[in-house]
């Protein structure tokens, strides 16, 4: 009997030490789960259509300027180790205005986990006529990884389970894009990470095996309707997939009011609806603001997703060129 009760004692703490750490675990699971796992892994963001640069390195060049936007975005708000992202973006054309150069730079931190991204991209832009653009783009940098699994604060100290923590893991990483648009369209298809990142080198963790994040793909489009002298009309999609989980969209619908206010609504499907605004302070500079509310059985535990968008365009808009853009 006093075997068994130990026994019984060893598995109340093991258990116990689980739900502690459980939180945490949930929110750091789709990084390291393998391809099968039933969860996107990039970063989602509401206010994908003014921020297509993280998307699609083909984007790049499309302002036609100097072009900077910096994001943030808090999800799941009072759920403990839920995910924040927060991006920087900044392109421009080249000289030659065929070409297109910028830069990302990521981090999203869910639970223990924190990635940051170093991406570069290179966009090839083909002019068809009627201000209408094809472009190509390649995207190149690092990816690093982090996993603090020793931060969460199991109920036995010292527990060897939950003192396994990756400092810092380096990975190459390469993209693709294609879009063709114009100042009143966009339609673009691409890649951000085609690269396979394996987090771990070996099944320390004792939770799951063959780690590792998978290529996603996604398909975006957008259009201007003008409904007036003063209100224009913008729908927008975007179909995310990636091997093992299924295949999700965003539609979103946003009015320009007087070509400073954007007002909108988004569906993402089986996850969440929200609204968004955006006001154009000047030609050059912008200021958006998005909220979800999330559809699934997690909107009992958290206050939803909030999420800044600050934007701002150097240099003067080459003739001929809208400002401000549409997307």
């Amino acid at each position: 009997m006093k075997a068994n009760k130990e026994t019984t004692t060893q598995m109340a703490r093991k258990t116990s030490r689980w739900h502690r750490a459980l939180p945490a675990l949930f929110l750091a699971l789709p990084a390291l789960m393998p391809g099968r796992a039933l969860a996107q892994q990039d970063p989602q963001f509401t206010q994908y259509m003014f921020n297509l640069l993280a998307l699609n390195p083909a984007y790049a060049g499309s302002a036609d300027r100097v072009s900077l936007k910096a994001l943030s975005r808090h999800q799941w708000v009072g759920f403990e180790g839920a995910p924040t992202t927060q991006t920087l973006t900044v392109h421009s054309p080249l000289l030659l205005q065929s070409l297109g150069l910028g830069g990302t730079i990521m981090r999203d931190q869910h639970g223990p986990v924190t990635q940051y991204g170093l991406i570069m991209d290179v966009a090839y832009r083909m002019f068809l006529g009627n201000d209408q653009k094809l472009a190509f783009g390649i995207k190149g940098g690092l990816n690093l990884f982090q996993g603090d699994f020793a931060a969460l604060h199991p109920l036995e100290a010292n527990d060897p389970v939950f003192q396994q923590s990756v400092s810092t893991k380096t990975d190459p990483q390469f993209g693709f894009g294609v879009m063709w648009y114009s100042d009143r369209f966009y339609l673009g298809a691409s890649s951000p990470k085609v690269l396979r990142t394996d987090f771990f080198d070996t099944d320390s963790l004792r939770l799951v095996s063959e780690p590792g994040q998978r290529a996603h793909y996604f398909l975006t489009g957008g259009y201007v309707f003008h409904l007036g002298t003063y209100t224009k009309f913008k729908p927008t999609f975007m179909v995310k997939a990636v091997e093992g989980a299924p295949m999700s969209f965003d539609l979103s619908t946003n009015f320009l009011l007087y070509e400073k206010l954007w007002l909108g609504a988004m569906y993402r499907h089986t996850d969440a609806v929200g609204a968004l605004v955006q006001y154009n302070i000047t030609n050059s500079f912008s200021a958006g603001y998005a909220y979800d509310y999330p559809l699934s059985p997690l909107r009992n535990y958290n206050g939803g997703s909030h999420e800044i968008m600050i934007g701002l365009d150097l240099g003067t808009t080459p003739k001929g060129i809208r400002s401000p853009r549409y997307f």
